[in-house]
């Protein structure tokens, strides 16, 4: 056990065109955030603005930037990690939501949850090929002790996918953590393991 503490605020980033029209996004999809997504942004600064984070980690997708934007501007340090990018889903991405692209969807997270974790969407990534990428963003930001407070802002698979590793439960369990745009997960580490102390909280949003 080290003597590293910290507490990661998590957050999905806000809504964006493509989320109001059901079209799955994933890593291949740099998107804007819509006048929603914005709104959500806001009402997350307001709620935790007064909150002393010492560094935000953000993916390599504008999505999240845009969500955290007003953190940025308080002059609070950020870095962007490649392993905090949605998964790739590979030929699904930007598709319209036909009947056959939902089965295609809902076929391949039936495969995950009954443990197999290394398929995949032809062109995507499975859970086990996110979650290696994931480790070496924790890594990153736990190599850092003087970060005692830290936000991140994400996606929802790969959220769904660093909730369970990181709380050390198996990524078949990724469908427990439920999330909409701009929801906040806390979590605090006591330098041996990781603890969920706020589960899908989206009073902010209200």
């Amino acid at each position: 056990m080290s003597n590293i503490t910290k507490t990661l605020y998590i957050v999905r980033h806000g809504q964006t065109e493509l989320n109001k029209l059901g079209i799955v996004q994933g890593r291949g999809m740099n998107t804007d955030l819509n006048d929603e997504g914005r709104k959500q942004a806001g009402q997350f600064f307001d709620a935790y603005k007064d909150v002393a984070f010492d560094k935000i980690y953000i993916s390599e997708l504008k999505r999240t930037q845009q969500s955290i934007q007003q953190f940025i501007d308080l002059g609070i340090p950020y870095e962007k990690l490649e392993g905090l990018d949605e998964m790739a889903w590979g030929v699904l991405e930007g598709t319209e939501s036909t009947p056959e692209n939902r089965a295609a969807f809902l076929q391949v997270i039936r495969e995950w949850v009954a443990g197999n974790l290394d398929v995949s969407l032809q062109g995507g990534e499975s859970p086990n090929q996110v979650k290696t990428r994931q480790e070496k963003a924790i890594a990153t930001i736990l190599s850092h002790p003087e970060e005692e407070t830290v936000l991140i802002c994400m996606h929802g698979r790969a959220m769904r996918l660093l909730l369970c590793w990181i709380t050390g439960h198996p990524l078949t369990e990724m469908e427990t953590y439920p999330h909409q745009n701009l929801i906040l997960y806390k979590l605090t580490y006591d330098g041996d393991k990781f603890e969920i102390v706020d589960f899908n909280n989206a009073e902010h949003l209200k």
